[in-house]
């Protein structure tokens, strides 16, 4: 941002999203898109508009963080162990499948083994975002199908933690995982959740319960949770993004939580903007040709095949093929936590420049055309079809 003031560059991404965003929604897609959008056409490789990247590094690092810290808010400990009884293994199974799929055909185009492997660890998960924001919240989320769609959400979401847990902190000198250090920040993590749920019960909610009448209080006491526990996990080899997850669900079980996190959500969209608008200005557009067909041979497969794997092993455990097909077509993009774990895995030496693009690429071209299929085929808020328009 050498060029632009700080009002200036902020004038330009959210004039420019709110501008794009509103083409995306005439067009019924996710307005990610339009986030993504603009950071590609006023980023570095775009327009250059906006093109330091520390400051681009830091908003991608704070959006993280707050989208992980009402992550953990939403995760209530009894809605979770009730669908692990019974989704638990089609979540590891399908996530198994996918990354299977992913690290085969990553192969096959000529990205080396640890590339493969985090392509393929990218294309285990779907969207929560679209997923969550294309389920009628009056008609289907309160039924199996909704129950379904969310639990298999939230369970991807746990498995995409832990891998940007080994990403987190695990750089050595030669931009290797160490085993050491995987094996410290495992056995500082149960530490650093007793520590946040003691926290929460002596000091926490006693706090938010003699002040509640002070809500801009409670406002700044969240915030200071939040990131106090992320540069404490930093400090003790974990993550920011880890310890934004573990300030979060050490609150879940407080009745103050869904206070919170209605009252943090502006704060979360406008964070949400920033980070997707910092994954678009390091889409180096310039490197598209040379991952175009990789992307589109991905994107095909994780469209193709996620509605069958899925309706395939949710048949096994009892369900009814129609909804299970739903489940699987709701499912069939990858998702924001790929974008996630790309941008980590790249900072963190881990991942190569092309091998990130062809994630970015593909949850692009996922997003799209998955979100087609759902509003054109099932009951969703932006539904084409009157039939199908359900809030």
């Amino acid at each position: 941002m050498s060029e632009f003031s700080i009002v200036t560059s902020f004038f330009m991404i959210f004039t420019g999203a709110a501008v794009l965003a509103s083409v995306a929604l005439y067009a019924r897609q996710p307005l990610l898109l339009a986030y993504i959008a603009v950071g590609a056409i006023i980023g570095p490789y775009g327009l250059n508009y906006i093109s330091d990247p520390k400051i681009i590094n830091d908003i991608a690092e704070i959006g993280i963080i707050f989208l992980l810290f009402l992550l953990g808010l939403d995760m209530q400990p009894k809605s979770l162990f009730s669908m692990l009884k019974k989704a638990t293994l089609v979540a590891l199974l399908s996530s198994l499948a996918f990354a299977a799929i992913g690290f085969s055909i990553a192969l096959s185009f000529g990205f080396n083994e640890i590339d493969s492997l985090l392509i393929g660890c990218a294309m285990m998960f779907s969207s929560t975002i679209i997923g969550i924001k294309l389920l009628p919240t009056t008609v289907l989320h309160h039924r199996h199908t909704g129950e379904l769609v969310v639990g298999l959400l939230l369970l991807q979401d746990l498995i995409a933690i832990i891998v940007l847990l080994l990403l987190g902190g695990q750089e050595t000198s030669s931009g290797e995982f160490s085993f050491m250090s995987i094996s410290m920040s495992l056995l500082m993590l149960p530490a650093l959740l007793a520590f946040c749920f003691l926290s929460v019960r002596f000091v926490i909610i006693p706090l938010f319960a003699k002040f509640d009448r002070f809500h801009e209080y409670m406002f700044l006491l969240a915030i200071g949770w939040c990131l106090g526990i992320a540069e404490l996990a930093e400090f003790v080899g974990l993550s920011l993004e880890i310890g934004a997850f573990a300030a979060g669900i050490s609150i879940a079980t407080s009745p103050i939580s869904q206070y919170i996190a209605v009252n943090l959500k502006p704060l979360r969209d406008f964070f949400l903007v920033l980070f997707f608008f910092s994954l678009g200005a390091y889409f180096n557009i310039g490197l598209l040709p040379d991952i175009i067909v990789p992307a589109i041979v991905l994107t095909v497969l994780m469209i193709g095949l996620k509605p069958l794997i899925f309706q395939f092993l949710l048949r096994r455990i009892g369900e009814d093929k129609q909804g299970a097909w739903e489940v699987g077509f709701r499912l069939g993009q990858i998702s924001e936590f790929s974008l996630m774990i790309a941008f980590l895995a790249v900072t963190a030496g881990f991942l190569s420049e092309k091998a990130s693009i062809l994630i970015q690429a593909t949850a692009i071209l996922s997003f799209v055309l998955n979100s087609y299929l759902v509003i054109f085929r099932y009951p969703s808020p932006i539904a084409v079809n009157d039939r199908l328009r359900r809030d």
